[in-house]
């Protein structure tokens, strides 16, 4: 099935050429990799690009305009849907409109091109992504083939013109349709299309100008990183065919579970276990950050369970630029299960000089206390 090129773009068939480039531009800026790091986006933006490219060709927005995909490699070729005799739509489509000079083998394409975007991911720790860290990663990608130098040429000399095609990248074919005999063109299989052949072929690439390999990148991984983020190394990624420009490399940063901190946006929060003594005593806690520092927690007397106490400032960095977020302590306070006689006699003591004891809660106990557990039961069951 066709692409809906117009529809990717949000713009009508009839939008003229700086339309659609206003279009692409609207959506680049919300779906580029540098400005939205996730798949999806990436996704989108691929999907962008192609339909400002094909809708501002007009031989590719002809195609387009009557129903078809130039960038489907069955179109035009005989693929899913061909029929006609073995002529396919595509063949029929150049016979009536006089495709002779593109045809279904489409228009002569460049032996050297542009390399593809390569994805690699990373563990970091939670300390990482605090301080922010360098780090070595092995790419297995396509380099440029260092014997050549990127020429496919054993002896570097430049590519001649292709004997089949006559430098066209396409030969013509006469086949037989519903109309009768047609000529349609396809594309030369000795130069595939590019018009060009390397006469002495580097024995190390096969011609191709890049062999595949392993280096090492040094990434850097700015402080204040999340989770699922990626970071662009621009030429980094595969190099392309006849020795093309490098495509970029993305590093997408997997962020490993730490074992007391929970990360929220820039926040960190953290579970601290108090005493019922301590708790209704007050007391403090001191917890280590990511850093090597410790950031103190204050509890006043007579906290509760379920009490949160923020420090400003103890959280994550912000990414690439100034200041922190902050340190959320969850109280969670422990009622001793096994008590000695000591403690037991303590606790009598205790409860003997106190003028309160267990009853039924009634919401005129929580009066001055709107987050209590009567008023959390009542919003919970509605009544």
């Amino acid at each position: 099935m066709a692409r809906d090129y117009y529809g990717i773009l949000g713009v009508d068939q009839n939008a003229s050429d700086a339309e659609i480039k206003k279009a692409y531009r609207r959506l680049a800026r919300k779906y580029h990799p540098d400005v939205n790091p996730s798949e999806e986006a990436a996704e989108k933006f691929r999907e962008a690009s192609l339909a400002q490219e094909v809708l501002t060709d007009p031989e590719k927005r002809r195609i387009v305009d009557a129903g078809g995909d130039p960038e489907d490699p069955g179109f035009g070729r005989g693929g899913a849907g061909g029929g006609f005799g073995g002529g396919g739509f595509g063949d029929i489509f150049d016979a009536f409109f006089g495709g002779g000079g593109a045809g279904a083998g489409g228009p002569r394409v460049s032996r050297v091109r542009p390399g593809n975007d390569a994805l690699l991911r990373l563990d970091v720790t939670l300390e990482e992504c605090f301080t922010g860290v360098q780090r070595e990663v092995t790419v297995d990608t396509a380099v440029l083939c260092d014997v050549c130098e990127g020429t496919g040429s054993k002896s570097k000399a430049a590519p001649v013109t292709c004997p089949t095609c006559q430098g066209q990248g396409q030969v013509m074919e006469v086949q037989q349709s519903i109309l009768g005999r047609v000529q349609v063109a396809r594309t030369c299989q000795r130069c595939q299309g590019t018009g060009e052949i390397i006469s002495d072929p580097c024995e190390e690439c096969a011609g191709d100008g890049r062999v595949r390999s392993r280096r090492d990148v040094t990434v850097n991984i700015p402080a204040g990183i999340r989770d699922g983020m990626r970071i662009r190394m621009s030429g980094a990624g595969e190099v392309g065919p006849g020795g093309g420009p490098s495509g970029d490399l993305y590093v997408e940063v997997s962020v490993e579970e730490h074992p007391y901190f929970v990360r929220d946006n820039d926040d960190l929060h953290v579970t601290v276990r108090v005493p019922m003594v301590e708790a209704a005593l007050g007391t403090s806690v001191d917890v280590g950050l990511l850093d090597g520092t410790d950031a103190t927690v204050s509890l006043d007397p007579g906290t509760q369970p379920e009490s949160v106490v923020r420090v400003r400032g103890a959280g994550m960095p912000h990414l690439r630029r100034e200041g922190h977020g902050n340190l959320v302590a969850h109280v969670d306070v422990s009622v001793p299960t096994d008590l000695n006689s000591r403690q037991r006699e303590l606790l009598e003591e205790l409860r003997g000089a106190g003028d309160d004891a267990a009853r039924v809660q009634t919401s005129g106990d929580e009066e001055n206390h709107s987050g209590g557990l009567f008023s959390r039961l009542k919003q919970k069951f509605g009544r």
